[in-house]
């Protein structure tokens, strides 16, 4: 997963945010767009739209954005820094393959941070994977893994978009977009609500639910999502990806580097050769 782009009404203070509590770095600015990341990799694009308004409740759009980390002593950093910051907390949970802490950022859009478990602690039935809400206890989490070093540099190390999570109308018609046309793996169904798609074997790259959204219809333009971007091995795979495409009528653009599109809701997709 590349970055994901946000449409912003506040540029200064979500710059401030993603940077002070979310321990991003600012990699380029370039007027009214601010790209932030870790090192040389973009994890969040922030781009100025003050004439946009937030989206009416029970639209499709970002559920979260979730920031992988390499190391739990990392996440631990980045989840004490949340804290600090008095980032509004929504919750934490051990899903077998992963641990998690869920966050919102000061414009409403759902942060995810967490770290994998190695792959060979994960468990898959019928080609699905085993995933849970378990508890997770944040002060014990904090208490056992934050480290001086983590409190003094907590933007230090990597940090890349693990997955990203969308709020959609319906599971079928995701399932429909994301699994028969793009050509994802379907990993987990969840109670009908909640369909997680990937590619070589990852838990997710990508998700949808409709705990927010059931019924959703396109979506306006709006504070928020502003684009996902997908990054593909070759591109012999945009070609393929671009095919599929046509062959289902999906209308896209391609400039010679990127290929763009919308997914049924209007949630719009960038696909591009990493590191292109």
């Amino acid at each position: 997963m590349g970055p994901v782009t946000l449409e912003v009404a506040d540029l200064a203070g979500m710059t401030a945010f993603y940077r002070d509590a979310v321990t991003l770095q600012v990699l380029a600015e370039d007027g009214d767009v601010v790209t932030m990341g870790r090192g040389s990799t973009p994890v969040v694009v922030l781009r100025h739209r003050p004439q946009l308004r937030h989206a009416a409740p029970g639209s499709a759009g970002l559920f979260h954005t979730a920031i992988l980390f390499p190391t739990q002593a990392a996440l631990a950093a980045a989840v004490a820094s949340m804290a600090q910051a008095r980032a509004p907390y929504t919750g934490s949970a051990d899903h077998l393959v992963s641990k998690a802490f869920y966050f919102d950022d000061p414009e409403g859009n759902g942060i995810e941070l967490y770290w994998d478990r190695d792959r060979t602690q994960w468990s898959w039935v019928h080609g699905r994977v085993e995933m849970d809400n378990r508890f997770l206890d944040a002060d014990a989490f904090l208490r056992e893994h934050l480290t001086p070093e983590g409190l003094e540099r907590p933007d230090a190390g990597a940090a890349v978009v693990g997955h990203v999570h969308l709020s959609v109308g319906d599971v079928g018609t995701a399932r429909d977009f994301y699994v028969d046309t793009l050509g994802f793996d379907t990993t987990l169904e969840w109670g009908g609500a909640a369909l997680f798609v990937s590619a070589g074997g990852y838990h997710h790259h990508m998700a949808m639910n409709v705990w927010n959204s059931r019924g959703a219809g396109r979506r306006f333009p709006t504070l928020g999502l502003g684009q996902v971007d997908i990054e593909l091995p070759t591109s012999d795979d945009v070609g393929a990806l671009t095919e599929r495409m046509r062959h289902h009528g999906v209308q896209s653009a391609d400039d010679g580097r990127t290929v763009t599109f919308e997914d049924p809701w209007a949630n719009r997709l960038h696909v591009r050769v990493a590191g292109a």
